[in-house]
């Protein structure tokens, strides 16, 4: 009786789960699938979803910042296809994909700090997601009601006289059209971003006319173009010559305006940079060159390329720079301490429990040049100088000025520099006072050349005035490991090479 009993219960209750389970698969047929065992499943089963881990993009780099995605989720990637564009403190590095999938979850919004080691995106590498496939998984929106204009209202119209309606036509503004955005209209080029913080123009903003509704800089001059016609028209000045001599944040009531704007991304990596080297106790040596030895090698030397040309195409010609800089790679020769580096390394202490610092030789002279380009100061690296002649850093420094200014140097551009050369006389300046680049322990200071009158110094016309064409060098240096004398000795050696510059001659590779 007992086992009978149990048997009717068991198939009564299979029976009402059967009930159950038919009745919800009826009521939505369309979400769940047609194979009774899956029934309450609403997704595929099974996705093999990788997270993308953000690489080691440079030394000492723990985060960056990400500019811009080039994905967005749903959206198909191959291997190597490109995910997004990150900006560290040393350059923007575009990220690529290392599987072949469907691109599920992004981690981090643009202008989010990533982690170096940490997830930034998810990949179903199993996936194939297509549109239909979201489209089912993402609920019906409810129905809009459409309003018939000639339906009557509660709210009686009422009359308005033939003069009122002309007053209204005229000060009713027509409506403008919306422009139709790209899905990609936030994107844009490092340099194109700069001229829309250089003009306040909000990116996302901006109708995007290139390659998939990407934005260009044609595209940002006009929105401001449309944007400041109005106020062109409603505000005239009164004097003309006045145009563009007066700052838009001035204002002629008397009363102080302050306008916060958040730091460009090249300022923002300026900021860390400089707050760390002034930690550096620094130290000033400033010395006058004679140039004009090499101002008339120089010159022959270009007259020689123009004629024969033996640049090969890469340089047309060679200004003062790769001059000064092989002769500051010459001078680390005989004074290594100067392209030597300080570690602190805290697994080797002192007695007290203090971290004991080590002064680290380099090899090779890897000099970093200044350069002063639309995004603002960048320090490229020639790598190896000592191995390069002239030519070769001529060439070298045309590569990396048009990445510069192009937004395109790479993180191994920008890394391993040992020593610094800041040619800030090509804008104008006579004297400055360098700040010595952390992990290096010199920098020099390049000023403006100028012609003044000196006496001459061969022998037997030391009473004649003669024409000179001198320089600044300014000189600063970590006063922790390098004393005044060194590096006085070592500006000596660079003074003594440029003012003859024949002696490079003898050290021709």
């Amino acid at each position: 009786m007992f086992w009978q009993q149990s048997s009717r219960a068991l198939r009564r209750q299979w029976r009402i789960c059967n009930g159950i389970r038919h009745g919800v698969a009826k009521a939505q047929p369309s979400t769940f699938s047609p194979h009774p065992a899956r029934c309450f499943h609403a997704a595929r089963s099974l996705l093999a979803v990788k997270p993308v881990l953000l690489a080691d993009i440079g030394e000492g780099i723990v985060e960056c910042e990400i500019i811009q995605w080039f994905v967005e989720p749903g959206a198909r990637v191959e291997e190597f296809s490109p995910l997004c564009e990150v900006q560290s403190d040393k350059a923007s590095v575009e990220i690529t994909s290392r599987f072949a999938g469907v691109v599920k979850k992004l981690h981090y919004d643009a202008g989010d700090m990533a982690k170096v080691g940490k997830p930034f995106v998810d990949i179903d590498i199993q996936g194939d997601a297509k549109a239909e496939d979201f489209e089912a998984l993402t609920p019906p929106e409810a129905p809009v009601e459409e309003i018939d204009p000639f339906a009557t209202t509660a709210v009686q119209q009422l009359p308005v006289a033939p003069a009122q309606s002309q007053v209204l036509e005229q000060s009713t503004p027509a409506p403008v059209p919306m422009e139709q955005k790209g899905k990609h209209a936030s994107l844009a080029t490092p340099a194109t971003r700069h001229l829309s913080k250089e003009l306040r123009v909000e990116i996302s903003h901006v109708p995007g006319t290139g390659k998939d509704g990407r934005v260009t800089k044609e595209d940002i001059y006009r929105f401001v173009e449309r944007r400041n016609s109005p106020a062109a028209q409603t505000t005239t000045p009164t004097n003309p010559t006045l145009v563009g001599l007066v700052s838009p944040g001035i204002t002629t009531n008397g009363v102080q305006q302050e306008t916060p704007l958040p730091l460009t991304r090249t300022q923002e990596m300026m900021f860390k940079t400089m707050t760390r080297s002034l930690n550096i106790p620094h130290f000033l040596y400033a010395d006058e060159v004679d140039f004009t030895s090499l101002v008339e090698l120089r010159s022959r030397l270009n007259k020689v390329l123009h004629k024969s040309g033996l640049s090969d195409g890469q340089v047309s010609k060679l200004s003062y720079l790769p001059f000064i800089i092989k002769t500051v790679s010459m001078s680390l020769n005989k004074y290594p301490i100067l392209n030597a580096r300080v570690d602190i390394d805290s697994s080797n202490s002192t007695s007290n429990g203090n971290p004991k610092p080590t002064l680290v030789h380099r090899s090779q002279h890897n000099i970093g040049v200044a350069m002063d380009t639309p995004q603002g100061l960048l320090v490229p690296v020639v790598k190896n100088v000592g191995a390069l002649n002239i030519l070769g850093i001529a060439a070298e420094l045309a590569r990396l000025q048009s990445l510069a200014v192009a937004g395109k140097l790479s993180p191994q551009d920008m890394s391993g520099g040992t020593i610094t050369v800041s040619n800030i006389g090509s804008i104008g300046g006579t004297y400055l006072s360098p700040v010595v680049v952390e992990r290096e322990v010199a920098i020099l200071g390049i000023g403006r050349m100028r012609t003044v009158p000196a006496f001459s110094t061969l022998p037997g016309e030391e009473d004649k005035v003669v024409r000179r064409q001198v320089c600044n060098f300014s000189w600063s240096a970590d006063h922790r490991v390098v004393d005044g004398a060194t590096l006085a000795r070592a500006a000596e050696v660079v003074r003594t090479i440029v003012e003859e510059p024949d002696v490079m001659v003898m050290h021709l590779r």
